[in-house]
């Protein structure tokens, strides 16, 4: 069989155009995450500036302002010094174990920010078990702490990573039983399902007036999960010098700082999916659904500014709390959660499976 020079020729651009679909598909495979990454980032970088702003705000001081225009770079100032400094390890230490904690607590809490609606058209992976998945991914973050704790063969450092890990296990279990208040109201475990069962009554449907209690419940354990005042045992400086962080510094130190920042964002992106109604808001003879059908992409910015509103706001009254309460005692901390809210969320749970019962 012949095959002539242009037959060649058609073969071979063919076939070059065949890899470079597959580069292109591959490429835009990331683009969506790495959008999200960079989103995620900036959202951080503006929560460090606001708690800094705020707290001076309640303190009667002035705050970052050299730093940029009203000192908005001060956070990634702090983040390049951090990038720049030297890496130190324990020399009696667990070498593997204290690498490895900083990258798991970042990387556990990441993924979690796949199953996040930030708009009607606008999530990484609409998962029909998203809640679950975002209880489970976040329960393996105290482990990275622990093993930062004892891998840094240190006794303040192994007590504070022993207390993260006690903290987070009494309080996942009450925030758990609120998720689960939650998705038999909706009937759903999936994070775009509970956002729409909400928007179908508007402003009164949102969960908080259904579920105050789990409200309440689930606002309390979030700012325990997340170690922030009046729940930040773990690294109480006045104790335990700065708890699994003390023998940390360079870039490692500066992993923590971004989790805790990272896990705080996720807090409140989950208080607005789950109890403030997600993307949608209750205005008088205006729709954002259709909003949505006229203009998809306007409709996903309003969509998008209306679920960052909401968790800003949230995030305020954490960046608050932390200026207001003072820090309880380890015995506290886990009476409040086992004796309790874990009590209070297992009677709310049995409340709401007997009202869902009796309305079918």
């Amino acid at each position: 069989m012949i095959i002539y020079a242009t037959e060649v020729q058609t073969i071979n651009s063919f076939v070059r155009l065949e890899s470079l679909k597959e580069v292109y598909g591959l490429i835009w495979i990331f683009v969506p995450i790495f959008s999200l990454v960079l989103g995620i980032i900036t959202g951080v970088l503006v929560i460090v500036w606001l708690e800094r702003e705020i707290s001076a705000g309640i303190q009667q001081r002035i705050g970052p302002e050299y730093a940029g225009p009203l000192g908005i770079l001060q956070a990634l100032a702090d983040g390049t010094k951090l990038l720049f400094k030297e890496d130190l390890r324990p020399s009696r230490g667990n070498t593997p174990l204290f690498s490895i904690g900083p990258s798991i607590a970042v990387i556990s809490i990441l993924l979690s920010y796949s199953v996040i609606p930030f708009s009607n058209h606008l999530v990484l992976a609409d998962l029909n078990i998203g809640i679950f998945l975002w209880i489970a991914i976040s329960s393996v973050a105290p482990i990275g702490l622990l093993m930062s704790g004892y891998g840094s063969n240190n006794k303040y450092s192994f007590l504070g990573g022993l207390r993260a890990a006690a903290q987070a296990i009494s309080y996942e279990i009450p925030l758990t039983l609120c998720v689960l208040s939650i998705s038999l109201l909706s009937n759903s475990l999936s994070t775009v399902d509970i956002v729409e069962a909400q928007s179908k009554y508007g402003f009164w449907g949102w969960n908080l007036w259904r579920q105050p209690i789990g409200f309440i419940i689930f606002l309390i354990s979030s700012l325990a999960e997340c170690e922030r005042l009046p729940f930040d045992l773990p690294e109480a400086e006045e104790e335990l010098i700065a708890g699994y962080q003390t023998e940390y510094s360079g870039i490692k130190f500066g992993l923590f700082y971004v989790a805790s920042y990272l896990n705080l964002l996720i807090s409140s992106l989950f208080v607005t999916v789950l109890y403030l109604g997600g993307w949608n808001i209750s205005i008088p003879y205006i729709s954002i659904l259709e909003l949505f059908e006229k203009d998809q992409i306007f409709g996903t910015t309003i969509g998008i500014f209306i679920t960052l509103a909401k968790t800003y706001l949230f995030l305020f009254i954490s960046i608050a709390t932390r200026w207001t309460l003072p820090r309880l005692r380890m015995d506290q901390l886990l009476n409040l959660g086992w004796k309790f809210l874990l009590p209070i969320s297992l009677g709310n749970l049995l409340l709401t499976t007997s009202f869902q019962l009796f309305s079918l």
